[in-house]
């Protein structure tokens, strides 16, 4: 696995070496004692999520608040999207900045997201499943969302608006200015 820092410190992408032969291929998609040599700490992973998605479906920006925040290891499994971290840490040098990563069945990337971030992506292909590993559970009056369209952010989607799918939910989340963030 090569483990590559983006412009945002804490943030990675990793990409497996993959071992393809005429059955098929072979990666190591993860291992707890790399992974943590790596990021240079320990990340107790306590889930697993999936979610499936069709074309310009949007999801996000999502997070959770407080002690109830999450790390994420994303990676999709099938299709394509654009995946986003965008540093909520007030204090951070890089508050309201992204990162922006392609992820697919093909290039096999996965995408390591601190806490402290909002997350979202947008599917690319005719239909892709999504899966993430997470270090603390899903705690519903914690969650929250910040505009995936929001103005100071200035996210790049390369799709029109107007085509976007996104939930209520999301539709009502609040700008960056407004949302609660960390410390």
């Amino acid at each position: 696995m090569e483990y590559k820092e983006t412009e945002i410190k804490g943030v990675w992408i990793l990409e497996p070496k993959v071992f393809n032969d005429a059955r098929g291929y072979f990666f190591e998609a993860w291992k707890q004692a790399d992974f943590d040599e790596h990021i240079g700490y320990h990340v107790p992973f306590v889930q697993d999520n999936e979610s499936k998605s069709s074309f310009g479906v949007l999801r996000g920006l999502h997070y959770q608040k407080g002690t109830y925040s999450q790390a994420k290891l994303v990676r999709v499994i099938k299709g394509k999207v654009l995946d986003v971290a965008v540093d909520i840490r007030k204090r951070s040098s890089t508050f309201g900045k992204y990162v922006m990563v392609e992820l697919s069945e093909d290039n096999k990337r996965q995408f390591f997201i601190p806490r402290g971030f909002a997350h979202g992506f947008l599917v690319l292909s005719n239909e892709a499943v999504f899966t993430y590993k997470v270090d603390n559970v899903y705690a519903p009056g914690q969650e929250a969302s910040i505009r995936w369209n929001d103005k100071d952010i200035n996210i790049l989607w390369p799709i029109d608006q107007a085509k976007v799918l996104t939930s209520e939910k999301d539709l009502k989340a609040k700008s960056l200015k407004e949302a609660e963030v960390f410390e």
